[in-house]
């Protein structure tokens, strides 16, 4: 099996990647490293004693597209990444954002629906907005995101819907990822964000480690227990697997279309200040931090309910916040002693 993985050397795609490889599955990465490192590569041959094939390639451009395509023409599922993916750049440059996600997407999925290739689209819990009640089903409405990213996560999930919709044979999985943090186990790989980080957990470590003065924590008067954000974190190697359960199930569904919409989260939702305590508890290490006003397009409270893609296909977490914290912590020491 030959599986191509757009942004397969960003934080999610070369954890997938890692996966599919000890599956002995071949792996076609495509990365145009606008916001990922080709030294990620070492890593994955490090975990795996393999590499993917590497493509440095913009998804945008259609013609170097259409030559990828030609010279692969026996890739079986297709797991797109390839966006740039942070809340706050997006209210900043929202034209850049519709550009690289829409474009992107419309022209990976051409050939997708073209060539009845299975197709797993990474969305975003984004696309729920500003949901009053959690956990947050798959059924909650989508219609305010609250940010540019956020809508061209919905922009998206419509495109792959009216696909299935116009198409016979078109099959596709569609995941609303929650937070992502942590990293593999053997500290090879990990998020690495180029500039200032716009997740809380590198920013935490990083912070941690010296190379910023304080964690700014945005906001202290939400309507949650401490006054902080509530968000869903799930350890990068349970959503990495939870790719690998997608091609399975998209590969042994009888039927010649499908269209599934799932959650993946650990069902349970954590606070800001929780996840500093929780940080110092199991790496003995002092967050300095400080509150600031809150985020342009956050919203209070976000968690999932995954019952959904368990019944679906069996799909739950093994790792633990702690598990996810301690691994994040881990990686970002393994960066200072490489650089």
């Amino acid at each position: 099996m030959k599986i191509l993985v757009t942004g397969g050397l960003g934080y999610i795609g070369s954890h997938v990647t890692v996966l599919l490889l000890e599956q002995n599955i071949e792996v076609l990465c495509v990365d145009n490293l606008d916001n990922s490192r080709l030294e990620v590569l070492d890593g994955i041959n490090k975990i795996t004693s393999k590499s993917p094939l590497f493509k440095n390639l913009d998804i945008k451009d259609k013609v170097e597209l259409e030559s990828l395509f030609k010279e692969h023409d026996d890739i079986q599922a297709i797991i797109h990444f390839a966006a740039h993916k942070s809340l706050t750049e997006s209210l900043e440059k929202p034209l850049n954002y519709y550009n690289n996600n829409i474009v992107g997407l419309l022209n990976i999925l051409n050939f997708s629906v073209e060539k009845d290739i299975p197709f797993i689209y990474s969305s975003s819990c984004t696309v729920y907005g500003d949901v009053k009640v959690s956990p947050i089903n798959e059924e909650n409405a989508t219609n305010d995101p609250k940010s540019p990213y956020g809508n061209t996560k919905l922009i998206g999930e419509q495109i792959l819907k009216d696909c299935f919709n116009a198409s016979d044979k078109f099959k596709t999985i569609i995941l609303r990822y929650f937070n992502p943090i942590g990293a593999h186990p053997s500290g090879y790989i990990g998020e690495y964000p180029l500039g200032t980080p716009q997740n809380l957990i590198p920013y935490l470590t990083q912070t941690v480690i010296g190379k910023h003065p304080f964690l700014r924590v945005f906001g202290s008067d939400y309507e949650t227990e401490d006054g902080t954000c509530i968000r869903d974190y799930i350890h990068v190697m349970d959503l990495a697997k939870a790719h690998i359960e997608s091609i399975n199930y998209l590969i042994s569904f009888k039927n010649k279309k499908m269209c599934e919409i799932l959650n993946v989260g650990t069902g349970k939702g954590y606070s800001v200040l929780e996840v500093i305590k929780i940080f110092e508890k199991v790496t003995g290490e002092k967050v300095p931090f400080k509150v600031v006003g809150p985020r342009e397009g956050d919203v209070p409270i976000a968690f999932a309910d995954v019952k959904k893609i368990y019944t679906k296909m069996g799909w739950k977490t093994k790792f633990t916040l702690e598990d996810g914290l301690k691994s994040a912590w881990n990686w970002e020491k393994h960066l200072v002693k490489k650089f």
